[in-house]
């Protein structure tokens, strides 16, 4: 089931998600964390609530490829610093995605396999890209995809190239797939702005399909969707909670 909640403000969603992933996190063995600016700030308020980090393996969702992995704006150079080590997880529990095209097939194959070997993803956290894309998982992207390199949309190579100033503009990435995402036991996805109503209100509102990989969190049984005002405007009133 798809629970949806709205919030006024995108520091406002952001506290909330933090209160709920905090509350998994309690129980939880294995976190995959997704980069990008949407869910910053709920990494750090989770940061500041010290959880207990010492237990929980925490692996990256996806990669950029061509990019150099020394280069801080990586997926696994963002989340070792704001979210292994601002919460204390150990070196050996942090499973990083590589960004060297060379690696990123065994590197993605090995995660999944090492996700299994776990038990399974206790808990994710997702961002929700303009087009609909959840991590590297682009429209057309069937829901039991493996982890896998692919190419990307222009959506997203442009959206890449403003996060990273037009020093690097990345027009392939490494993913876990959707098939393993949709296994999480619990899925927590934040989605703010103006540019985002469009693809919420297709993950949300129109039936699953390929053209909208969020669009399949519907048929998730424990999905959470924290959005702010702008985020949700096309939604119809029936079809979130309003922020309490």
């Amino acid at each position: 089931m798809m629970h949806v909640a709205v919030y006024p403000s995108a520091a406002a969603a952001s506290r909330a998600a933090a209160d709920a992933l905090l509350g998994w996190l309690a129980g939880a063995r294995t976190l995959v964390v997704a980069g990008g600016n949407s869910p910053r700030e709920l990494y750090r308020l989770v940061a500041d609530r010290r959880p207990v980090g010492d237990r929980l393996h925490v692996f990256t969702l996806d990669e950029y490829l061509g990019v150099p992995v020394e280069h801080p704006g990586t997926c696994a150079n963002l989340l070792r610093r704001e979210v292994a080590d601002a919460w204390g997880v150990p070196t050996g529990r942090f499973h990083r995605l590589g960004s060297r095209t060379e690696d990123a097939a065994a590197g993605v194959a090995e995660h999944e396999r090492t996700l299994a070997d776990l038990g399974g993803i206790d808990a994710v956290v997702l961002g929700l890209g303009k087009n609909g894309h959840l991590g590297f998982n682009e429209p057309g992207s069937r829901p039991d995809s493996a982890g896998r390199v692919l190419d990307l949309t222009p959506t997203s190579v442009a959206a890449n190239t403003e996060w990273f100033g037009g020093e690097y503009a990345p027009d392939r990435g490494v993913t876990l797939g959707l098939g393993t995402l949709l296994a999480a036991r619990r899925v927590l996805v934040v989605a703010f702005g103006p540019a985002k109503a469009d693809a919420v209100y297709h993950s949300v509102v129109t039936p699953p399909n390929e053209s909208c990989p969020g669009s399949w969190l519907q048929c998730h049984p424990d999905a959470h969707l924290f959005l702010d005002a702008a985020a949700a405007a096309r939604l119809p009133a029936d079809r979130y909670r309003p922020a309490e």
